[in-house]
């Protein structure tokens, strides 16, 4: 089990940030969250408070407890019981009884006696032809399979808060590219202003350019809306109930090792370190253990037994007795519920085995697509690079050509337009790369 999610339950988790020097997380899930948040601190905010992995790892513990519970059967079973009673002695003839016809009954009395009865009874399973011994190994690959499961989990955490944290960043990104857009319009207002002013450029230029600047205006607020969206869900990713009053920091991913590799080399990898997988043929091999035991119900079990008592009606005249033997318990026959619960394992293992098949083919589809993706991001990357530039180049180019009355304010403002768009596409398009590359990382099961 992981040293994080220990620290988790009980001890206070400090991570440094160059914003605030730390981040605080109490064990009641209290966070100090800092003024600027990395990928690398909000990776370990929502490992520590994220609600579903504090479930998947409850659930776990739950499961070790539950295959502990079932070795206790091959262990000794010893009991103690301590009675008092207090009640009449009055003789009543059964049937059948010896002294039946033969001797007058008593007359009944009201008198009471003590009695004490005290034991100490001790067994042990000797052997049930492995039915007991199966059921523990088949809570132990149980139990495997649910701290697997809790890897998927994690996993599945971590892809959520990286894709939340890359929408946030594009997010904010696009601010930067709306008060940019916004100050240009905002300069072309007061240069065709001064245009018009004198009567050098027509009024429909300069009402052209007011339209773009108040488009501008409203590009730049939503992108603010969107940034503090995309924070609230980053927060809700993390597992964090509080404002979103930081900001996200960092630039576009780094490339994944051996994302270029080839795909049967990354399935390979995935196959090996996909907890999906290994949760599978745990869930795989405790149903083939559960199978065993269900056929052991054929033999019978055999167990040794042991007592003591202490008995009589006087606490300081107590009579001890020890007793001891074997015993033999062979269900003949139970209605066919033997047969029928080797047919509903069998079905289940096969069940099983089908699903495994599924993940398998999962897993490679996940690796070719993320891969696939990642192939099409750079190419798409590397184009959105070029068109910024060019567009810029065009934007300078309209710029000046209207300052010397070769180009109109139509042509300004369809540069202008440009220039912006190919921005927001150099972020969709590093946004859609860098959720690849989220991706991907899952699909290989790296953490």
């Amino acid at each position: 089990m992981s040293v994080w999610r220990t620290a988790a339950l009980v001890a206070t988790i400090v991570v440094a940030t160059p914003a605030t020097g730390r981040t605080a997380v109490d064990d009641g899930g209290a966070v100090d969250m800092p003024a600027e948040l990395s990928l690398e601190v909000a990776l370990k905010i929502g490992r520590t408070l994220q609600p579903q992995l504090r479930q998947a790892h409850a659930q776990t513990e739950a499961a070790g407890a539950r295959a502990d519970i079932a070795r206790a059967p091959l262990l000794p079973q010893v009991n103690v019981s301590l009675n008092y009673q207090r009640a009449t002695n009055n003789f009543a003839p059964q049937a059948g009884g010896t002294s039946l016809g033969m001797n007058a009954t008593p007359t009944p009395s009201f008198d009471t006696f003590n009695f004490f009865r005290n034991s100490v009874s001790a067994s042990q399973l000797i052997w049930d032809f492995g039915q007991t011994w199966q059921r523990r190994v088949s809570a132990k690959e149980t139990a495997a399979a649910q701290e697997a499961a809790e890897q998927a989990a994690i996993l599945s955490s971590d892809l959520s808060i990286r894709s939340a944290f890359y929408t946030a960043r594009a997010a904010r990104d696009a601010i930067i590219v709306g008060q940019q857009t916004l100050a240009n319009q905002t300069k072309h207002v007061e240069q065709i202003r001064a245009f018009t002013e004198v009567g050098t450029k027509p009024e429909i230029d300069l009402l052209q350019a007011l339209t773009d600047q108040a488009n501008a205006e409203v590009s730049l607020i939503n992108a603010q809306n969107d940034y503090a969206t995309a924070r609230a869900l980053l927060n809700q990713a993390m597992g964090v109930d509080a404002p979103a009053r930081y900001e996200v920091t960092g630039g576009a991913s780094p490339a994944i090792a051996g994302e270029q590799s080839s795909v049967d080399t990354l399935v390979d990898e995935a196959l090996r370190s996909r907890p999906e997988l290994a949760a599978k043929l745990a869930q795989l091999r405790a149903q083939e253990a559960t199978n065993k035991a269900i056929r052991g119900r054929y033999g019978p079990a055999l167990g040794a037994i042991a007592g003591a008592t202490y008995n009589g009606r006087d606490v300081d005249n107590l009579v001890w007795n020890f007793s001891g033997g074997l015993t033999l318990a062979w269900p003949i026959f139970e209605g066919l519920a033997t047969r029928s619960a080797e047919r509903e394992g069998s079905a289940n293992l096969s069940a099983l085995r089908a699903e495994l098949d599924i993940v398998r083919q999962q897993v490679r589809v996940d690796v070719e697509r993320a891969q696939l993706t990642i192939v099409a991001g750079k190419a798409a990357v590397s184009a959105a690079e070029r068109a910024v530039a060019n567009a810029k180049a065009r934007l300078e180019l309209a710029e000046l050509r209207y300052r010397t009355g070769v180009g109109n304010g139509i042509e300004l403002s369809d540069a202008q337009l440009a220039f912006t768009n190919a921005g927001f596409q150099q972020l969709q398009a590093t946004l859609r790369l860098d959720t690849a590359r989220a991706q991907l990382q899952q699909a290989l099961g790296r953490m």
